[in-house]
């Protein structure tokens, strides 16, 4: 079977030749020149090529070894930068970074904060995707996804950046035709605006009230994938809805929205998902942690 020739030994012959002595080479080593000896034997062995004259005094380069030698330079060079572009990688944030999320999460809130950590960070390439479906992280090449709600994926790594929670809300209008619940019961005699975003799925609500977790199957003639139209319908006065406090807020300050059932809300707190650990990718780790300053800032 034909053997390849390892990478050190090629780094050694080269020494050799720059020293034009074994014992030189051994020496700068630390290691005993019968090593040496016996390493540039195990490399001509692998070629099936003399490499080397050996003389008393010094080495001298044969013709396959000059091949050998120039070879070996490039060869080495290129796994040198490789393993430098690797470990660079890890400690300096550069080249392309591919996040996805919501498309109202990463309009409102995401979006801005990467225009700041762009200017921070020259030499990452972002590249933000609004989407508002599960993501398959590895199968769709994302570095990271920023998630609101839960994780459930067993495979990704996933770190809380912050705290949110979802409320139900509807407008003056709806609640002054319909009326106001007076129990989570009260939602099946009622119209309900429903999102089938990431991880809000069909028409079962589940939230927390005084009395602990209830889940309740809700109905109404509007539905949507994508909670910003679902947030307008809930203004016009289609339904109720159950949507993030921080998508609302504004909505409830200007009074196009009441709350509804304050004494229940549904935990829905902001993830950063990954598929490595943060120390394998500086990029991916200055994000997610500028992320988290951001969010901690601007709630």
């Amino acid at each position: 079977m034909y053997n390849r020739p390892l990478l050190e030994d090629l780094r050694l012959f080269c020494l050799v030749l720059r020293n034009r002595s074994f014992v030189a080479t051994a020496t700068e080593l630390g290691v005993s020149p019968a090593y040496v000896s016996k390493r540039i034997a195990l490399l001509e062995k692998s070629l099936k090529t003399k490499l080397l004259h050996r003389t008393t005094r010094r080495v001298a380069v044969t013709n396959d070894g000059t091949t050998v030698y120039e070879w070996s330079q490039r060869i080495l060079e290129d796994v040198d930068q490789m393993t430098e572009m690797v470990l660079t990688t890890k400690t300096t944030p550069r080249g392309i970074l591919r996040i996805c999320t919501s498309s109202g999460f990463g309009r409102n809130r995401v979006g801005p904060a990467l225009s700041q950590l762009a200017k921070q960070y020259p030499s990452i390439e972002i590249q933000l995707e609004l989407l508002d479906r599960p993501v398959d992280l590895i199968g769709e090449g994302f570095d990271l996804d920023i998630r609101v709600g839960t994780v459930n994926e067993s495979s990704l790594i996933a770190k809380r950046i912050a705290t949110n929670y979802r409320i139900l809300t509807a407008s003056p209008a709806y609640i002054a035709r319909k009326g106001q619940p007076s129990s989570l019961e009260d939602l099946v005699n009622h119209h309900c605006v429903i999102i089938r975003e990431r991880d809000q799925t069909s028409n079962v609500w589940h939230l927390t009230g005084p009395n602990g977790p209830a889940s309740i199957k809700v109905s109404g003639p509007l539905a949507s994938n994508n909670g910003e139209i679902a947030h307008q319908w809930a203004i016009d006065g289609h339904g109720i809805l159950l949507r993030s406090i921080w998508d609302v807020q504004a909505s409830l300050d200007s009074n196009q929205l009441v709350r509804v059932l304050p004494d229940h809300s549904q935990e829905a707190n902001v993830w950063a998902v990954y598929t490595s650990r943060l120390s394998s990718s500086a990029k991916v780790r200055v994000c997610v942690q500028f992320l988290e300053q951001w969010l901690t800032i601007n709630p």
